[in-house]
């Protein structure tokens, strides 16, 4: 039994506290006040009978006995995320066929557990999962060859596809961890530090490219890449700079030690530019089917990608978040 006073919010408080060192930005991360996670901390720490924090450091770091404890608590809290997200009821039994495409992502994280919760739910179904950019997505829905993808947004409407937004994805920048650089002066081509551009043919490229050009910057066309890890790996290397989003940073996590996601400068918009993740199905499958993989993909979002992303950098919590459950665009 757990000793009086060790709550799961005061573990996920602990965690906020341990990446940040910050009670500010535990607060933010967590949605507490910040009184409220110094008092999570000391009836946890109470509880345990040790400090786990040093409280007189800034930013506060994990004391040996606090480090020993996180990794404990990680292991946990990963386990009861993925339990959370696991626990939803589909009645997908009923389905002959299903041919689902996600976009590639969510091939690290998401794709495997999405994959396994519709195994579970798909008895006796024909399941076709595939991955692929969203480009690809898009037109193998409109041939009819998918019934549904995860994709990002595109501009062009498809006859006959309804859409399920279901999270707000924004654009920021990444450095080499340690450049003087400050995102301005990158904006203005003013550094020797070239911007590293993803392929032209791809949506997210298309879409930077559209950001970038209403607000008045034009880059030298000097690197295009067609591999995210590949860019990511570019810029650890040092060799430039890149925009792409919070799900593109947190995929390259490999490369995290050598990065340093910065948001993009502020303008007159409240939010900052953004693509939208949706998950969109042909509308002869409009009904409970598409809403419950949308609410379970949700889940698994919030859960996998945004919770992680914002713990790590809290400046994302304005702009990266699940979009509210909504009737699909295209009815």
């Amino acid at each position: 039994m757990l000793n009086k006073g060790i709550t799961l919010r005061g573990i996920e408080v602990f965690e906020a506290l341990a990446r940040s060192g910050s009670v500010a930005q535990a607060a933010e991360a967590t949605g507490l006040s910040q009184p409220a996670v110094s008092q999570q901390m000391r009836n946890l720490e109470a509880a345990i009978g040790a400090e786990l924090v040093d409280h007189t450091r800034r930013p506060m770091r994990l004391t040996p006995a606090g480090q020993m404890f996180l990794r404990r608590a990680e292991q946990a809290l990963s386990e009861l995320r993925q339990a959370q997200s696991e626990v939803t009821v589909m009645d997908l039994a009923h389905l002959e066929a299903l041919n689902l495409g996600v976009i590639d992502d969510f091939d690290d994280d998401l794709t495997p557990r999405l994959a396994t919760i519709l195994g579970d739910s798909l008895t006796g179904c024909r399941f076709r999962m595939i991955t692929a950019g969203s480009n690809e997505l898009a037109e193998a829905l409109r041939d009819k060859s998918l019934h549904m993808a995860l994709s990002a947004q595109i501009n062009e409407p498809m006859a006959g596809v309804l859409e399920y937004p279901l999270a707000r994805d924004p654009f920021i920048l990444v450095t080499p961890a340690g450049t003087s650089a400050d995102p301005d002066a990158l904006l203005r081509g003013a550094t020797d530090l070239p911007f590293l551009r993803y392929a032209a043919d791809q949506l997210i490229a298309r879409q930077i490219e559209a950001h970038l050009a209403s607000e008045g910057h034009n880059l030298p066309a000097r690197f295009e890449i067609g591999s995210h890890l590949a860019l990511m790996a570019m810029v650890a290397r040092g060799i430039g700079w890149a925009m792409t989003t919070p799900l593109g940073y947190m995929r390259a996590a490999r490369f995290h030690d050598r990065l340093a996601a910065h948001p993009l400068p502020a303008a007159a918009q409240a939010q900052p530019p953004a693509r939208t993740i949706s998950l969109f199905a042909g509308a002869e499958w409009s009904g409970p089917v598409p809403r419950d993989i949308a609410q379970t993909l949700r889940r698994l979002m919030q859960t996998h990608m945004i919770a992680p992303a914002i713990a790590q950098l809290p400046w994302l919590a304005d702009g990266f978040h699940l979009l509210e459950d909504m009737d699909p665009i295209g009815e």
